[in-house]
């Protein structure tokens, strides 16, 4: 899918804010360790970053997890966050060792959430989905063919939306820092875009 960026100016994808904290010490620590593992190697560190957040942090909704993560420092400490959450947790330990990413949205039976970045040198931004595998979803890094969760379905109403932000849209956001619980998420996130 060709993704559109909402700005021109690059360096709105390597920003660090209250969401996207890589600034904090804990996507600080993470991300060198990961570096380390990946010889100092970008596109290696990319690689190791997407496994960290789909592999290591639980979707609170598989794991059956109530807490509501947004921060990415939060999700990395508490290790668990539904897709949104993740994302935000990929894209910052993404650009804390600069590399450009940013946030992407499909509307499924939900509105799920996932990631984009563009490595040094490549000419289009790889979308990338770290929610988690569990059977019948097997999303793997790829800078080729993408290796989404799932496919959109037109016929069911389903669509991908082609912009790219750099940050996360302020519904989403919204609803991930006031629900009280997952299922009142799930509410405002349906009806979020």
């Amino acid at each position: 899918m060709m993704l559109t960026p909402v700005t021109a100016d690059e360096s709105a994808y390597l920003a660090a804010d209250d969401t996207v904290d890589h600034f904090h010490p804990r996507v600080r620590e993470t991300a060198a360790r990961l570096m380390a593992a990946a010889g100092g190697e970008l596109t290696g560190y990319a690689r190791a970053a997407f496994e960290f957040v789909r592999d290591t942090i639980t979707h609170s909704a598989d794991a059956d997890d109530p807490r509501i993560t947004w921060r990415a420092s939060d999700v990395l400490e508490q290790r668990t966050g539904i897709c949104h959450a993740k994302s935000h947790a990929l894209v910052a330990l993404l650009r804390a060792e600069g590399i450009p990413a940013g946030f992407c949205y499909q509307k499924l039976d939900v509105l799920h959430g996932l990631i984009a970045l563009r490595l040094p040198g490549a000419r289009r931004w790889a979308r990338q989905d770290a929610r988690g595998n569990k059977p019948g979803v097997d999303a793997q890094f790829s800078l080729g063919r993408e290796r989404l969760a799932w496919p959109v379905r037109p016929e069911k109403g389903e669509c991908e939306y082609p912009l790219l932000h750099a940050e996360p849209h302020p519904v989403v956001l919204r609803a991930l820092r006031t629900a009280e619980d997952r299922a009142g998420l799930w509410e405002l996130l349906d009806r979020a875009l």
